[in-house]
């Protein structure tokens, strides 16, 4: 039994920074391709930049709905992880 209570206690000093890693890991990903690809564009022709910036335009979108649908988990497993607790 005093096992199950160590077990149950590291995983409730984990869970807050597995989800702090998570969200981290989801926002380093999107900055690092917008920068990645934004590198390669004075090396490119006129109609590769062009294609370049739609490119990127669209990775912004998508990387803002992650960033609205992260928020969304974060806030939700945060309830979850402190109903639990008490």
């Amino acid at each position: 039994m005093p096992f199950m209570v160590c077990i149950e206690t590291i995983s409730n000093v984990i869970r807050p920074g597995t989800l702090a890693v998570r969200l981290t890991a989801n926002m380093i990903a999107g900055h690092l391709l917008l920068t990645l690809l934004g590198n390669t564009g004075p090396s490119m022709s006129y109609m590769l930049v062009t294609f370049l910036l739609v490119a990127q335009i669209a990775l912004l979108v998508l990387e803002s709905a992650v960033a609205m649908i992260q928020s969304y988990v974060f806030a939700v497993l945060s309830t979850l992880y402190s109903s639990e607790v008490n």
